[in-house]
């Protein structure tokens, strides 16, 4: 079972967030960011990317490059949930389920106020949203 986040804001769909290891981010790092609209974030884990490539030891470059892609998959999910505040979205339930369908299944089952203009898109299979 996983625990997801339930985002809201005023006139935007609900955003479900999962609490877990994210493997898109750590393989895709600054790209997943952008794809799931965490600007700040994945222009800043870029910053590092290209600054661990230009002032790492070529030795150490290996060791530093899977410690950045770590760090995305452990914090990729966080930075989502942190841009999503700046975007004026807060923190509404904690909805724990086996997958995402499940869980808005639960979220609409005990917060029936939400309408049907609420529910949020569908996603991608790598975590964006699909069009």
């Amino acid at each position: 079972m996983t625990s997801w986040s339930v985002h809201v804001r005023d006139g935007a769909p609900v955003v479900l967030v999962a609490e877990r290891f994210n493997l898109g981010a750590m393989v895709f790092g600054p790209v997943w960011l952008l794809a799931v609209g965490a600007w700040i974030p994945a222009v800043l884990l870029g910053c590092a990317w290209v600054a661990a490539w230009v002032l790492t030891p070529e030795a150490m470059l290996p060791v530093v490059g899977v410690g950045l892609a770590w760090f995305g998959g452990l914090a990729g999910r966080d930075l989502r949930r942190w841009a999503l505040a700046r975007r004026g979205f807060r923190l509404d339930h904690v909805v724990v389920a086996g997958n995402e369908e499940e869980a808005l299944a639960r979220l609409l089952r005990f917060h029936p106020s939400l309408g049907a203009g609420d529910l949020p898109r569908p996603v991608a299979a790598g975590g964006g949203v699909a069009a």
